[in-house]
């Protein structure tokens, strides 16, 4: 059985630390002009010429401002990427999730370190996770005045974040069958659907039914060498809630937060009437999810997901592929927000 890998943010091999409680709301020591770069994801659902127009006014009284369009996957990172190595304060993503997740890649292409820009979020996405789990306003207008007194006071938090090998991910990820209904998704879509609710729910039903439920692949092997088996499927989430069915939140790790470590759900069985009762358990405020069908763990630093054969894993919603073992671990305050 391979050693499990000790955490690092900056990939070197250090032992792991405590998530510990939430970093506190600090000011960061700006030059007069906070020097901004915004990225903006033109095919977000929500994004405007408006909403654009109304940030870059907000935003240039008192930054020295820099606006830039996605035009492909890996483009946001890319920028990112660029304005941490040339020292800007922050950057601020508008856009859905994947935005936000690329430009948090971007962001620590070189690790976690003191010169890291602070990150700004304008939500623009149909579900915008975890802007919403951040407490900001699921709207771009009143997010932008949220940014806009952020950066006015200097104001940033920190929180930790996960990573799924060498990918960063911001709230969840997802190993067997949430990433397979990805999967089918993303099939859809290359064929001309339009990413809706109904879209997932359906590709779920049919990923569903078309599964193997009775041989579980997964093992999920802790830093201190306990191994659970028999898992079928694990989200591993950084955040609460996992995802939203429109405007109903999904629970499938209550007591995640960014300021702990990692929590995993795993199905242990997925017959229907175990599976529909869990769904419908995760839209409580107090969801009942752990016995028989499920395991729930909380507050990990890190851990190793191996499976008997491939199987796809997702990280906050974009498709990574089939992985026979990925390693997983929390990193404490790797980015600071401006909130």
């Amino acid at each position: 059985m391979p050693r499990v890998p000790r955490g690092s943010e900056s990939g070197t091999d250090a032992p792991y630390r405590p998530s510990g409680r939430a970093s506190p709301v600090v000011p960061r020591r700006y030059a007069e002009r906070v020097r901004v770069l915004v990225v903006v994801n033109p095919r977000a659902t929500a994004t405007t010429e408006r909403g654009r127009d109304v940030l870059a006014h907000a935003l240039g009284g008192t930054a020295e401002l820099q606006i830039e369009r996605t035009s492909n996957r890996g483009h946001a990172a890319a920028l990112a990427c660029r304005a941490m190595r040339d020292g800007m304060d922050a950057v601020v993503a508008l856009g859905g999730d994947g935005t936000v997740n690329e430009v948090v890649n971007g962001l620590l292409t070189d690790g976690v370190h003191d010169r890291v820009p602070a990150l700004g979020i304008v939500p623009a996405g149909s579900t915008n996770v975890f802007a919403r789990a951040l407490g900001l306003p699921n709207d771009a207008i009143e997010a932008t005045g949220v940014l806009l007194d952020a950066v006015r006071e200097r104001r940033t938090r920190g929180v930790s974040i996960g990573r799924a090998d060498d990918r960063w991910f911001i709230f969840a990820a997802g190993v067997g069958f949430d990433a397979a209904v990805i999967a089918r998704v993303e099939r859809e879509r290359s064929r001309g659907h339009r990413s809706t609710a109904a879209l997932y729910a359906r590709a779920g039903l049919r990923e569903f039914f078309a599964a193997d439920r009775r041989h579980p692949l997964l093992r999920l092997e802790l830093p201190d060498g306990t191994t659970h088996r028999g898992i079928h499927m694990a989200i591993v989430a950084n955040a609460d809630p996992w995802t939203y069915l429109g405007d109903r939140a999904l629970r499938a790790t209550p007591q995640a937060s960014f300021a702990h470590g990692l929590d995993v759900y795993g199905r242990t069985r997925m017959g229907t009437a175990g599976v529909v009762y869990a769904l419908g358990q995760m839209t409580r405020r107090t969801p009942k999810l752990a016995g028989r069908s499920a395991m729930l763990l909380h507050d990990l630093p890190g851990f190793i997901l191996h499976a008997d054969e491939p199987v796809m894993l997702q990280v906050d919603g974009d498709l990574i592929g089939p992985r026979r073992e990925v390693t997983f671990r929390s990193v404490p305050d790797a980015i600071r927000i401006m909130i």
